[in-house]
């Protein structure tokens, strides 16, 4: 195989390209919006250790792998596994993985851009004072206000259609664009700009009264609350929780990842860079946690709330503090550009692959996989309203139940694949070619004992908790 090869579609600029890309992909709502309700959900401290842990030990190596796989394929995740199989005389029905990396990235994308509009809705709710009325309002009657203007939000399903189609309509706008020119420069203006944003919040919260209890309540450690979420029965959900997180969070196992790869430049180190991706974004996780906890605390709400947290307990800060409109505008721009510089990444893998057909310009595999997009979204949009009660699997809405299957199993079990893979059936010389390291080295020994044998332990214990082995 010529490893000299460049993608059809392009290439990142320079190494920076592919970190803020990569982080972009990375940092998104899972970071801001879905890890602190997780971690207020699983008592704190524990879940952010495992979390740690499982970024650690499961990760960063398979991140390492998945960039591997693509910069060595240079083409879409499916026609990446198609000749990397080839290559190394492996069953083609390893391409079957790079499917299920697009697919999972094209459902998660379906409620990611409904979760994106409602971040849309509430920038000009708050900007214009809409919580300002909080601060006249009894303690008892704060919920009640704020959650009223939610579920108003929610459960009308034209609202969120609009938001969910101006949502899309950019990210299909940016992704127009290609890779230098689309979303190269989308990320370099995005990135930079989260980062600030997260710095002037992260002051803001600093001076609140309860900071300290937040970075207690993300740091001490009750693995209590971790493993009896619910009571006195012991339940593994909350490592589930924290591996599916882990992997969600730095879009593992779902294709962007793998197709960024195939854009990386041939003389950039896969090792040096991915290293730098998951520090910024667990650093960012981290950041929105000591944000938003602080200001939860301060105005004597509790952390727990779910898929609302962001939307529903925020806003009451929002509505009691100095100049809480500008700070709460801030936040939801910030949630704004995290989830569309995700979400352009959700999209590439397709695009690449309709590209690669023959049957495609870039133009029309863009808006083509856009509006399959938007119409599967309309599950999401429903589940909140018209079919909130319609729960044909494990009691869980139709969004809840794409959450579960793309976060807890697609991307783990993606993840699992990929590291068996590299591991264990490419040669190790094509390993050692592409990270730049020798068979002795200390650094592909530890990557090599992570990929064989951590992270297929880890994922298979956590799905045999799943389907109720050790219960």
């Amino acid at each position: 195989m010529n490893t000299d090869k460049i993608s059809i579609h392009g290439e990142w600029s320079s190494r920076l390209g592919f970190i803020l890309a990569a982080t972009g992909s990375a940092v998104g709502l899972g970071n801001i919006w879905k890890f602190p309700y997780m971690a207020g959900e699983y008592g704190g401290g524990a879940f952010v250790l495992m979390y740690l842990l499982c970024i650690a030990l499961m990760g960063l190596p398979v991140m390492m792998a998945e960039v591997l796989l693509g910069k060595r394929g240079r083409c879409s995740p499916i026609n990446t596994m198609r000749i990397l199989a080839k290559e190394i005389g492996a069953s083609q029905l390893w391409q079957f993985l790079g499917w299920a990396g697009v697919i999972a990235g094209f459902l998660i994308l379906s409620y990611y851009s409904v979760i994106g509009g409602w971040t849309l809705a509430y920038i000009p709710k708050t900007a214009f004072g809409t919580f300002s009325a909080v601060s006249t309002m009894p303690q008892n009657e704060l919920m009640g206000f704020v959650g009223s203007i939610f579920n108003n939000l929610v459960g009308n399903p034209l609202t969120l259609i609009v938001w969910h189609t101006v949502f899309m309509v950019v990210t299909l706008i940016i992704l127009l664009g290609g890779v230098q020119g689309g979303v190269e420069r989308a990320v370099s203006f995005m990135m930079p700009a989260l980062f600030l944003l997260l710095l002037v919040l992260l002051g803001y919260a600093m001076s609140t009264p309860k900071f300290m209890v937040g970075v207690h309540f993300m740091f001490d450690v009750d693995f209590h609350k971790f493993f009896y979420p619910k009571g006195d029965n012991f339940s593994g959900e909350g490592l589930l929780a924290a591996m599916g997180q882990a992997f969600f969070s730095l879009s593992l196992g779902m294709g962007a990842i793998m197709v960024y790869g195939s854009y990386l430049p041939k003389k950039v180190s896969i090792m040096q860079v991915t290293a730098v991706v998951v520090i910024a974004d667990t650093l960012v996780a981290i950041l929105a946690g000591l944000i938003i906890f602080p200001i939860v605390f301060s105005n004597g709400l509790e952390p727990n709330q779910s898929v609302g947290l962001v939307f529903k307990t925020l806003p009451i800060a929002f509505g009691q503090m100095p100049f809480g409109s500008l700070v709460g505008a801030l936040f939801f721009v910030l949630l704004a550009l995290a989830a569309w510089s995700s979400a352009i990444s959700l999209l590439e893998p397709a695009i690449a692959w309709l590209v690669e057909t023959g049957k495609f310009t870039r133009f029309s595999a863009t808006i083509s996989s856009g509006i399959a997009v938007w119409l599967v979204g309309l599950a999401t949009v429903f589940s909140f309203n018209v079919l909130a009660d319609f729960k044909p699997l494990f009691d869980k809405t139709l969004f809840e139940q794409i959450d579960y299957l793309t976060s807890n199993i697609m991307l783990p079990l993606g993840g699992l694949l990929i590291a068996v893979f590299v591991a264990w059936l490419m040669k190790r010389q094509i390993v050692t070619e592409e990270l730049g390291l020798s068979r002795d080295s200390f650094g592909f020994q530890i990557l090599q004992f992570l990929l064989r044998y951590v992270t297929p332990l880890g994922v298979t214990l956590v799905f045999l908790n799943a389907i109720g082995v050790f219960s």
